[in-house]
This record gives C-alpha cells, structure tokens and sequence, in this order.
C-alpha cells in the first residue's frame, strides 16, 4: 500500500500507458490534488484517489489505469 507521505508535491502522475496525466499539488486525505497549473489538467485543479495508484517509480505517481481512463474518472475540483 502506498503511504501518503511517498508522494511529494510536483511529482509527474502518469498512466499505466506511460501517459502524462498531471503533477502532484499535494495529498488530501485518501486523494491527491492535480496541479492546475499543467495543460494536461485544463488549467484546473482535479482528484484523484490514492486507490488509484499502483506504485511509485523514483519521481513518478504510476496509475493502475491508462492516462484516458484517469481523466474520465478524475473529479473536477470546484
């Protein structure tokens, strides 16, 4: 299980597909924030949850699920 404190701020978060799907802001709770400041994000903040992630590889967040998957399921931070 991935601890919290192994994800730091600016971290690339990628699909299982290699896919670039946005940069750690920071963690809240069992969800991380996206940064808004990535295109890939849409210049908005988005969730996404820790159950999501399948292994922390050096400065990398990998998903269990490819990039286009993540950003269908991702939640839009209001």
């Amino acid at each position: 299980m991935i601890q919290s404190s192994q994800i730091r701020e600016h971290m690339e978060v990628v699909g299982s597909d290699g896919g670039h799907v946005g940069r750690v802001d920071h963690v809240m709770g069992d969800e991380i924030e996206l940064s808004k400041m990535d295109l890939a994000a849409g210049f908005k903040h988005h969730m996404i949850p820790m159950s999501w992630i399948d292994r922390i590889d050096g400065d990398k967040v990998c998903l269990n699920m490819t990039k286009d998957a993540a950003k269908d399921a991702w939640r839009e931070k209001h």
